[in-house]
């Protein structure tokens, strides 16, 4: 029981990755809050477990209240705050940067920046009052490098990787850790929604194209994705912060 006695928020967990990551969580002996705009989505997790491991808060995580009520939710309901995964995002659509509109280009921008940097300011008390805790901010193979036609998508997971490295470097001394996790390739919604935007007539083709840049030959899975999260939640990685993990099948090897 790796999270024994720890309490974790964790947002977007609706989604493929969330929705792993809250299951090994659990599994490993966490009680946790969970987030998603995603009402229906957010309340099919939910019934996966015990109402004494778990509290289900649907929301937007743009909003300043919403992330300071997930924060309180976890002190009130489990007595606790030790473990942050800040995981909401969305990849925007699939076009050229002169096709790109500055509402599409404000919207990523508000949910995948200003969340995690709004769910970050909104733990750190709570994590100062248990002397340490983990944050760990789902980024992308996109926040390392370019992404041709998700040009703003890119520019939002760079952002958070200069969040992570600064909230690391200002909080390392009182014991709260910050990290990123940087996927590739995995298998979930929005990799169907990027293969349907980069082929309309043939998803199927853009699939095994991106495949083919990946030295493993395929997609990883939200459960990989989920290991290293619980790693980097874990007293395991007690002396790792500011760092950047990539689980890209070795694509950028």
């Amino acid at each position: 029981m790796r999270l024994s006695g720890k309490v974790a928020v964790i947002t977007g967990a609706a989604g493929g990755i969330g929705r792993a990551v809250a299951q090994r969580f659990v599994s490993e002996g966490a009680k946790v809050v969970l987030s998603d705009n995603d009402f229906e989505g957010l309340r099919s997790v939910g019934e996966e477990f015990e109402e004494e491991t778990c509290c289900c808060i649907p929301g937007d995580v743009t909003q300043k209240q919403h992330n300071e009520q997930l924060a309180k939710e976890a002190i009130d309901k489990f007595g606790a705050l030790d473990i942050f995964v800040a995981n909401a995002g969305v990849e925007g659509r699939v076009s050229s940067i002169l096709d790109s509109s500055e509402e599409e280009f404000e919207r990523l921008m508000s949910i995948n920046v200003k969340g995690p940097w709004l769910g970050v300011k909104s733990v750190i008390p709570a994590m100062l009052e248990r002397n340490g805790g983990s944050i760990i901010i789902t980024s992308s193979i996109a926040g390392v490098m370019g992404a041709p036609s998700l040009a703003p998508y890119s520019m939002s997971k760079h952002a958070v990787i200069g969040l992570m490295k600064s909230a690391a470097k200002e909080f390392g001394s009182q014991n709260i850790r910050v990290n990123t996790v940087n996927p590739g390739f995995i298998n979930t919604r929005m990799m169907r929604s990027i293969e349907q935007g980069m082929n309309p007539e043939k998803p199927s083709d853009a699939k095994d194209a991106m495949t083919q840049r990946v030295p493993m030959q395929r997609y990883g899975e939200p459960s990989d994705v989920a290991s290293l999260i619980l790693f980097l939640a874990s007293d395991e990685s007690r002396f790792i912060t500011g760092a950047n993990y990539l689980l890209d099948g070795g694509s950028r090897a």
